[in-house]
């Protein structure tokens, strides 16, 4: 149903099949372009529509202007979650001290094994007073190194955790 010379009806219609099923930046263009499209009290509009706020309608807005973002990106540089290595300078070094006593196999060849799940690796470094959670244990396996060879994480099909 119109509110004055708004389609509501229309705009809940395009963001149901397409704006909703865009990453965060999309949806927040998509919404502004919207917002853009509905001229006067489309802000109020879109916000109701969309649930956000009036203020990230406003961003987009500004966005819709700006230059386009590097290929690939949702957000700015430097801009999300940083990771957990430049947030904790000691958190790599510890993680070597839980692995060291826990890994089996022959030193000489590339594959080694792990005797502790991520779980108790995650717990070893809680204890030291990292913040760290099995998962993040998980996606720093396959970047670590033990001695100069790779220690690869369970995910990789030819390590095994013991």
């Amino acid at each position: 149903m119109p509110v004055g010379m708004i389609d509501a009806q229309a705009i809940r219609q395009r963001w149901d099949d397409v704006g909703s099923k865009l990453d965060e930046r999309r949806r927040r263009l998509f919404a502004a372009a919207e917002v853009r499209s509905a001229g006067r009290g489309g802000l109020e509009a879109v916000a109701k529509i969309t649930g956000f706020a009036r203020s990230t309608l406003g961003r987009g807005l500004k966005q819709l202007d700006a230059p386009p973002f590097a290929s690939g990106r949702v957000r700015h540089e430097g801009g999300g979650r940083h990771t957990l290595v430049s947030q904790d300078a000691s958190l790599l070094d510890n993680l070597r001290r839980v692995l060291e006593p826990a890994t089996l196999g022959d030193p000489m060849r590339p594959l080694l094994w792990i005797s502790k799940s991520h779980d108790k690796l995650a717990a070893a470094l809680q204890k030291m007073g990292h913040t760290i959670s099995a998962v993040s244990v998980k996606r720093l396996l396959p970047n670590h190194t033990l001695n100069g060879l790779r220690v690869p994480s369970s995910t990789v099909p030819d390590v095994r955790l013991v």
